[in-house]
């Protein structure tokens, strides 16, 4: 093989490496996670309780 020739094949496949390692793309990040529920079922009681002692109080107050 010719000396012409073997650079002829070294930059072929130089330009085929090159469009290889550029087709390969990186996934893309993760979802981050949902945010926290609130919980409910401890203020509802406690709202629930202070509303009654508050009309109670109003009540017993007239």
């Amino acid at each position: 093989m010719k000396i012409q020739n073997k650079k002829m094949v070294a930059s072929i496949l130089f330009v085929l490496i090159s469009f290889v390692c550029v087709a390969q793309s990186t996934p893309p990040p993760p979802m981050p996670p949902p945010p926290p529920g609130l919980p409910v079922d401890g203020g509802i009681a406690i709202g629930l309780f202070v509303g009654i002692f508050i009309g109670v109080k109003k009540l017993l107050k007239r």
